[in-house]
């Protein structure tokens, strides 16, 4: 699905770095100033910087699809991601990206998701790879602003808290995610999907897995089983 794929392969690379380089510069500055409007708020709100960075990290891999970025250049590039997302949980350089109020891996293991992704389907499973890592940030991401700011029944599980509304978010956002990206490679066709019946199991799967969150686990296993789960179906 590449965009220029009539271009040069050097000039597709350079023009698909920069758009994603000039994404998550967009992407940190918008944190810093949400971070700066909710510094004196409640925890939830204060994690919402950190939500933000998680939904619009997501945006990552389908640009890097749509720029068609050599694995030779998308696997390492994650990879130094992952490692400055290490750093950065270590020495809270950029507080808007680790403002979770917990102790939390959840930043370095979504970025070690990835770069697994990429490392194992990409390019041949590309679909997969967006499947995987766009139900974890819609979902997820999405489960945890609203989970947070609307009240509901609640449970903790492992220190956690997860509720009724939030789960309900994660799976229908996560569904729609699936949805839209089948209906996306079928029109362009892009292969084989899942059908109906394993997107919604998909879409469960990756719901159930998101209640186990201890330590941010959940940023690893969301993606990695939802992106396999999409590449082995037949």
């Amino acid at each position: 699905m590449a965009l220029l794929s009539a271009v040069p392969w050097w000039q597709q690379q350079l023009i698909g770095i920069t758009a994603v380089g000039l994404w998550l510069a967009a992407l940190a500055a918008v944190a810093v100033q949400i971070r700066q409007r909710t510094n004196t708020a409640s925890t939830p709100k204060r994690e919402w910087s950190r939500k933000v960075v998680h939904i619009g990290t997501g945006a990552v891999v389908p640009l890097a699809w749509v720029f068609g970025i050599d694995r030779l250049i998308a696997i390492p590039a994650a990879g130094a991601i992952t490692l400055l997302a290490l750093i950065n949980h270590r020495y809270r350089l950029l507080p808007a990206i680790e403002d979770v109020g917990r102790h939390s891996y959840g930043t370095v293991a979504y970025g070690a998701s990835i770069t697994l992704l990429l490392l194992t389907l990409w390019p041949e499973q590309s679909a997969a790879v967006c499947a995987g890592v766009l139900v974890m940030a819609m979902g997820d991401g999405l489960a945890g602003i609203v989970g947070s700011s609307m009240p509901s029944a609640s449970w903790v599980l492992f220190g956690h808290r997860k509720s009724v509304l939030g789960t309900a978010v994660m799976a229908g956002a996560s569904l729609l995610v699936l949805l839209l990206l089948a209906a996306l490679s079928a029109l362009l066709d892009l292969g084989s999907t899942p059908p109906l019946t394993g997107l919604m199991a998909i879409a469960l799967i990756a719901t159930a897995l998101e209640q186990l969150a201890w330590l941010g686990i959940d940023n690893l296993t969301v993606p990695l089983v939802s992106a396999w789960l999409w590449a082995s179906w037949r």
